[in-house]
């Protein structure tokens, strides 16, 4: 799913100063940005496809720092324009930073806080997320990054409230969208913001992509603990956790183990993990139950049995909301997707078939990284309390 803004939030709406034009875009690019994600703006802003019924964007391509600039595979790029060409753009677009640990040139931070301040729209795709958050321009503000990196973005910019669910997510005056690919998503966003659905669908038909994708990054996720979780105390309940996740045990029970009170334990989940730990734990759940309608012939309900789910109605209300369609619709897609030589062989009635795969009593770690945080975003609905997670009364 994505978060599209209908509105921008009134203390989010600026008028664009008198030197910037709407219709330019500039893009900032870094040395050892990878050059998938620099392409995409690039693309979509800077080809004329006016006789596809897409309006025409001016493109600014600006180095970000000295050059040359080397991206991947060892090739070396010359941005035409320096930062001083910002101060003619309506939209600013980062579209990767070179690192989610170091800090961005200070001269490209002040120039996006500037561009921002005479109200020019500014977009981060993927790792770029982290240089909006460096200038500060997310702060208070819900934002997306790739899955992988979304923990160390929450972790590193506290303030900024990471949804690693979403392909984007548009809070008016600053957009930002999760890796690769969810980069046209935003890009194609933006597009239909501006011109509306013709032109965006004229677009997409062009780069030969749907004009909107359903869904969200879960489907995605990895199951690996990070190594900077794995190293923190509080790692070893989270391992328990999902050691467990077929047995009923709610986030007082992870709470308790780690001796620490509700609140505390809350409070340092999210420090560590970005992510609230009642969402977190209904999201592993629906991995596993993901999972398990891949993998197995199980019915919906022994998937909601064995995934920690007090009952098939649970199991069903958190699949929809993460992934769009009940259990039942994902396994006959999943299935007619796939060979026949690779589905699970249905077990025989009578006995004389091949068995059932074993039961997953202790399945395998599960990532944090699929961590899902509480909802933060400004206009979306509150997250429903958790039927599936025994004694859960309200959503924190």
């Amino acid at each position: 799913m994505s978060h599209d803004s209908t509105a921008a939030p009134e203390s989010t709406a600026r008028k664009l100063s008198g030197r910037r034009r709407k219709e330019i875009v500039a893009v900032l690019l870094f040395s050892g940005g990878p050059i998938f994600e620099s392409s995409i703006p690039l693309s979509v802003f800077g080809i004329d496809r006016q006789d596809a019924g897409v309006p025409r964007y001016r493109l600014l391509v600006c180095a970000g720092e000295d050059g040359p600039l080397r991206t991947t595979g060892g090739l070396e790029l010359t941005a035409p324009q320096g930062l001083e060409a910002i101060s003619r753009a309506g939209t600013v677009v980062v579209p990767a930073w070179r690192s989610i640990t170091s800090p961005p040139p200070e001269e490209a931070l002040d120039a996006l806080r500037r561009a921002h301040e005479e109200g020019a729209r500014i977009v981060g795709l993927c790792t770029g997320a982290f240089v909006l958050a460096a200038a500060g321009l997310l702060d208070s503000r819900p934002a997306t990054t790739h899955w992988m990196y979304a923990p160390t973005l929450a972790k590193r910019y506290p303030s900024v409230h990471v949804d690693p669910r979403e392909l984007f997510v548009d809070d008016g005056d600053v957009l930002t969208s999760a890796g690769t690919a969810a980069g046209i998503d935003l890009c194609l966003h933006i597009v239909r913001t501006d011109h509306g659905n013709e032109a965006a669908g004229a677009l997409a038909r062009r780069l030969v992509v749907p004009p909107r994708r359903s869904g969200g990054q879960e489907r995605y996720l990895d199951r690996s603990l990070p190594e900077e979780i794995g190293a923190d105390p509080l790692a070893e309940v989270v391992a328990w956790a999902l050691e467990h996740l077929h047995e009923q045990f709610d986030v007082e029970t992870l709470a308790a183990r780690a001796y620490m009170s509700r609140r505390t334990f809350d409070r340092r989940f999210r420090s560590l993990t970005g992510s609230a730990p009642l969402q977190w734990l209904i999201t592993q759940r629906v991995l596993q139950a993901q999972r398990l309608l891949e993998t197995s012939d199980y019915s919906v309900d022994e998937v909601a049995g064995r995934c920690g789910f007090r009952s098939p109605v649970a199991l069903r209300g958190h699949f929809r909301r993460q992934l769009g369609s009940s259990p039942a619709a994902y396994r006959a897609a999943y299935r007619a997707r796939r060979p026949q030589s690779e589905r699970p062989v249905d077990s025989d009635p009578g006995g004389a078939g091949a068995p059932r795969p074993p039961a997953p009593a202790e399945p395998a770690a599960l990532s944090p990284e699929g961590s899902v945080p509480f909802q933060t975003r400004r206009t979306a609905a509150p997250v429903p309390a958790a039927a599936g997670v025994p004694g859960q009364r309200s959503a924190p």
